[in-house]
């Protein structure tokens, strides 16, 4: 397990999960969504947005001091890139209330704090942001269900059973995955 993508839905904890182990494991840190989004809440077109990903793999692969890397995030579109070169995907697959919660929780800090989303970018949220149709907490409303329908039928997919899957689906699991590593 040196080559891992964390997924699951918004505000499921994939940042704070990959992070951890990434570090825990010695591995390169790859956050799509830092990859993906310019200032002012701009997407990097595709063609770019790929080639990021694929020098931010390259470089992961070449760091002598890591052994991998661990790619925290979940856009369609780059699983076929993401997918052939990985070993193992970590779903982090909680319920809908606590997904709510900690949507509603995180949104509300970054609203207060102004701190940046990702340091690529200017991005922050904002309270008219947080009751927009841009909100990231009706995001994770509208996607949760198809998150995890999606990821239910990948698991079950021929097409990756060369790949380890691991489904977390509360907080003491993730807890404990981390801790018995």
């Amino acid at each position: 397990m040196n080559r891992i993508n964390v997924v699951g839905t918004s505000a499921s904890g994939k940042s704070t999960f990959a992070r951890k182990l990434a570090k825990k494991l010695s591995l390169e840190y790859i956050e799509l969504d830092d990859l993906l989004w310019m200032d002012d809440w701009q997407e990097t077109p595709n063609p770019e947005f790929f080639r990021k990903i694929e020098n931010a793999i390259a470089q992961a692969e070449q760091n002598p001091d890591k052994q991998g890397y661990v790619i925290d995030g979940n856009y369609s579109r780059t699983t076929q890139m993401t997918w052939k070169k990985i070993d193992t995907v970590i779903w982090l697959d909680l319920p809908f209330a606590v997904n709510l919660f900690q949507s509603v929780k995180r949104a509300l800090s970054r609203a207060i704090s102004k701190q940046p989303f990702w340091k690529n970018s200017n991005n922050t949220e904002s309270f008219s942001r947080m009751l927009s149709q841009d909100s990231i907490i009706l995001w994770m409303i509208k996607t949760h269900q198809k998150n995890r329908k999606k990821y239910q039928d990948r698991m079950q997919n021929p097409d990756y059973a060369h790949l380890q899957f691991i489904h977390l689906t509360s907080k003491k699991q993730i807890k404990q995955f981390l801790e018995q590593l």
